[in-house]
């Protein structure tokens, strides 16, 4: 698929699928998928009995499955679904398994580029990660929270490295977990492991940590940090590899830490979701002030505006703009961006996604049954049926629209002017 600039923007409107009611002989079809550049729709469909296979614009895989699910587009435009033949699992991409079939399989993940895909494998009763259909070596009882690293070369998870009775407390409190990296598990044994998360090279694994019933900490490369908190949420390499934080608790409060010391005093009620910018220069979260007043903060500096519930922390490409998505208990979604809500409240909304340049913000809202591509806070000229989330063009100045109107999957590329 290449680069964003190699797709097609010129401005304008394409239909690309005349009618998505179900092909001929097919009896019933799935919910569609778009690629990113917006130029194939995919849908499973069911071709005979007990024969499923895959829909891609007007045209369907030749291969066919007992089962499939999970349709998923790598960032590359492949065309990845889990698939069923025989009672066994496996991933087909663009219609051809990868690897051998395994007892399940799920929870496609792509590398940023796309050129790598994992998921979770449990074969003979054993669980394990396969990274572009290669299992690992070793398979463990238990394995789950895995990641892929940036790059694609490198998965991990957290593992059970000890077996365990029933109702054996004793044998729980003393460890069984630990975390594996491409398959080889760390040495040191805990009570629970959390997200294990990758170094921007892939090179080194942090992960939260609970060494006893009652202390928490932030384990990297296996070493536990000197200090324990009431309790930790994920943690975050700096950009450069140079240090780890997270947000901890301490004395009811939650601050952050970096490499165990508080670089952010507790303060808060709640402190979760750390990213830092591109350069490292700026770290931002989403905190929660008092109860039900969550917001935003930049360096420890929190965001004027609170909301019951506020997700999906977004940055800009630099990391100087930031925008989240807020709500009331799951429902009247806002867009807030820069600390300020966009005009209008939806039944529903997707993250933002800023412009390459960081000056704009685009996101897909959902308003009484119509979907609505909204850029600066400003809608689109029409609404849809459905809609998927906007992609800027690479120079900043057009939007790229994906959108069913009408039975009809259409692409439309808009110049800001239209907003």
């Amino acid at each position: 698929m290449g680069r964003i600039s190699s797709w097609d923007w010129e401005v304008g409107r394409k239909k690309v699928v005349d009618s998505l009611s179900p092909l001929q002989d097919h009896e019933w079809q799935e919910e569609p998928y778009v690629s990113p550049d917006g130029e194939t729709l995919a849908a499973i469909v069911k071709v005979g009995d007990g024969e499923f296979s895959v829909r891609t614009n007007d045209e369907v895989w030749e291969s066919t499955f007992e089962k499939l699910w999970f349709p998923r587009y790598a960032p590359d435009g492949r065309l990845t679904v889990l698939c069923q033949q025989d009672m066994e699992w496996s991933l087909a991409i663009d219609g051809e398994p990868w690897g051998d079939f395994a007892e399940y399989v799920w929870e496609t993940k792509f590398s940023r580029n796309g050129s790598s895909i994992a998921a979770m494998t449990k074969i003979d009763n054993e669980y394990c990660v396969a990274l572009n259909g290669t299992l690992w070596e070793t398979c463990f009882e238990n394995a789950n929270q895995y990641s892929l690293s940036p790059d694609g070369r490198h998965t991990t998870a957290v593992v059970q490295v000890a077996s365990l009775g029933q109702a054996d407390i004793e044998g729980y409190k003393k460890g069984v977990y630990s975390v594996a990296v491409d398959g080889e598990a760390w040495d040191g044994r805990y009570v629970n492991l959390f997200t294990p998360t990758f170094s921007p090279d892939g090179e080194r694994v942090a992960a939260q940590a609970r060494l006893t019933s009652y202390d928490y900490t932030i384990a990297v490369d296996n070493k536990p940090w000197q200090k324990t908190f009431q309790q930790v949420w994920e943690p975050v390499f700096h950009p450069k590899g140079v240090g780890v934080v997270a947000p901890v608790r301490s004395a009811g409060k939650w601050g952050v830490a970096l490499d165990g010391q508080f670089i952010w005093s507790p303060r808060y009620v709640q402190c979760l979701g750390l990213q830092y910018s591109a350069s490292g220069e700026k770290l931002w979260g989403v905190v929660a002030t008092g109860f039900g007043r969550f917001t935003v903060a930049c360096d420890n500096v929190p965001w004027d505006a609170t909301f019951p519930i506020v997700t999906d922390l977004v940055l800009s490409p630099d990391g100087h703009r930031a925008a989240v998505l807020a709500s009331e208990y799951n429902r009247n979604f806002r867009i807030v961006v820069d600390g300020k809500a966009w005009p209008g409240v939806n039944d529903m909304a997707w993250p933002v996604v800023f412009s390459p340049d960081g000056s704009n913000a685009a996101a897909l809202v959902e308003k009484g049954g119509r979907f609505h591509v909204l850029v600066n806070g400003k809608a689109y000229e029409q609404s849809f049926d459905r809609a998927f989330p906007p992609v800027f063009s690479e120079d900043g100045t057009k939007v790229l629209i994906r959108a069913i109107e009408n039975n009809s999957y259409v692409r439309i590329v808009a110049d800001m002017a239209r907003f």
